[in-house]
C-alpha cells in the first residue's frame, strides 16, 4: 500500500546511486510512495518506492526500493548502464528512468526487456503515460493475446 513520503528519502536515493530524479517522478512519489501502475487494462508495473525509514512498517514496506533493485539489475547482463529500476512487471521486465551519462535523470519512461535486452521508450513522463495509444504496447498485447 503506497503512502505519502518525505522529500529527504528522495535526496537519500539519489546520493546513493548518483543522479537526480525528474521533479514530476518526485512529485508522483512524495504523494504516494510506490504503488502499482495499471496500464491498458492488461499490464501492471510494480513501482519500486523509495527507501522510508520512517518508522519499522515503513522500513518494512519499503525493503524492495528504488536503490536496492537498481543496484540488483545493473548485475543482470544487458541491463543499461545509465539505467534506473523504478518499477518491474513480475516477469523481470523493468521500467526504468535513464540519463545521458550526467546523472540528471529524464521524464521520459523505457521498458526494458530481459529476455531480448531491448530498451523501448512507453512514454514522455509518468503523467503522460498514455499506453493504450503506444505502438509499443500493440505489439505486447498482440504477443500476450493469441
Amino acid at each position: 500500500m503506497p503512502f505519502p513520503l518525505e522529500e529527504k528519502y528522495i535526496l537519500e536515493t539519489e546520493l546513493e546511486l548518483g543522479v537526480k530524479f525528474p521533479s514530476e517522478f518526485k512529485n508522483r512519489m512524495i504523494k504516494s510512495n510506490g504503488g502499482d501502475l495499471l496500464i491498458s487494462g492488461n499490464f501492471e508495473f510494480e513501482l519500486y518506492p523509495f527507501f522510508d525509514k520512517s518508522d519499522r512498517k515503513r522500513i518494512s514496506r519499503t525493503c524492495n526500493h528504488i536503490g536496492l533493485e537498481t543496484k540488483n539489475a545493473h548485475k543482470w547482463n544487458g541491463f543499461p548502464e545509465n539505467g534506473i529500476a523504478i518499477g518491474a512487471d513480475g516477469f523481470g521486465n523493468q521500467l526504468i528512468l535513464t540519463h545521458n551519462g550526467n546523472g540528471n535523470l529524464t521524464e521520459t519512461l523505457y521498458f526494458w526487456n530481459h529476455e531480448t535486452k531491448q530498451v523501448e521508450k512507453i512514454a514522455e513522463s509518468i503523467k503522460k503515460l498514455y499506453i493504450e495509444k503506444s505502438s509499443f504496447w500493440n505489439k505486447i498485447k498482440a504477443k500476450f493475446n493469441r
